[in-house]
């Protein structure tokens, strides 16, 4: 990361604030890759679901079909605001331009939002457009696609609790997740107001809301991420990942801490030339995947 601009981000402090939130933004996105016709077809709000929030964009690298893995990002927001963005948007359609570039397919998701949805609904869309994608996919990976989900903040938590929900006897699962400061342990949290309205209120319930011990019992190959400047709550659930990992599995999770950067900008910077983490998760996918690029 250029020294420019991690001192930029390291002035925004930890808290998710709208000034860091605005200024993240204006210093990624003149830098973003933006999807071009010439290497990536666009296929907007695609159905996946029967309400209104049940749309996904797909893209699909031009070039030779074959069998390629297929990457599903859930945005952020709190559980309560976000969503994939229209055709002029910086943000996400720059996920589909990085994932075009490695030579995959992608998709980008909207998701039912709280307070009208509550737990379990985020968890059960992501599940939704997963399965979506394994039945319908083929036509642009030229064979059953791996899929690969990838969510950040709460988008990251419904990815962890689509996983810890998702029935032995259905098939296909999804091959792998990227979980970018996510949120999965209920019963250690210190719940905003935000958790509240998608989880409830009710302690007695935080057991069997946390994704954690289902994620691990389950064996999901996932990749974790947390960030050097990630508010206090994102950091103690990345250190609950590894100390229920350490207790259950005799080992660590593997886990990225992503130097210098802040809540937003690992997902934000992904593609651009300043780019710190795009690799790491490319080479991740590759593996879990089986794409030999």
């Amino acid at each position: 990361m250029q020294t420019e601009l991690r001192q930029a981000l390291a002035a925004l402090g930890q808290a998710i604030s709208p000034e860091m939130i605005a200024t993240t933004a204006r210093l990624l996105a003149p830098h973003a890759p933006r999807p071009q016709a010439d290497s990536c077809t666009v296929f907007r709000d695609l159905g996946y679901g029967p309400h209104a929030r049940h749309r996904m964009d797909v893209f699909v690298p031009t070039g030779e079909v074959r069998a390629r893995p297929v990457l599903l990002f859930v945005h952020g927001g709190g559980f309560t605001m976000g969503q994939k963005g229209g055709p002029d948007d910086v943000f996400y359609n720059h996920i589909g331009a990085w994932a075009a570039a490695q030579g995959w397919v992608s998709a980008t998701m909207n998701y039912r939002l709280a307070p009208d949805h509550a737990w379990p609904a985020g968890a059960d869309d992501v599940a939704m457009a997963a399965q979506w994608l394994q039945e319908n996919a083929h036509a642009w990976c030229g064979g059953a696609p791996a899929v690969v989900l990838m969510g950040q903040s709460a988008g990251a938590a419904h990815v962890a609790g689509c996983l810890a929900r998702w029935p032995a006897e259905r098939q296909p699962r999804p091959a792998a997740a990227i979980l970018l400061s996510g949120l999965y342990d209920l019963q250690t949290l210190r719940h905003s107001e935000r958790e509240r309205l998608y989880y409830g209120a009710d302690a007695g319930l935080f057991a069997e809301r946390s994704s954690l011990p289902g994620l691990l019992d389950g064996g999901w190959p996932c990749l974790y991420t947390v960030s050097e400047l990630d508010p206090a709550e994102f950091q103690q659930q990345a250190a609950q990942v590894v100390a229920a990992s350490m207790e259950r599995t005799g080992r660590w999770p593997e886990m990225l801490y992503l130097s210098g950067h802040n809540h937003l900008s690992s997902v934000q910077q992904l593609g651009s030339p300043q780019d710190t983490v795009g690799p790491l998760l490319a080479e991740f996918v590759r593996r879990v995947a089986s794409d030999p690029r």
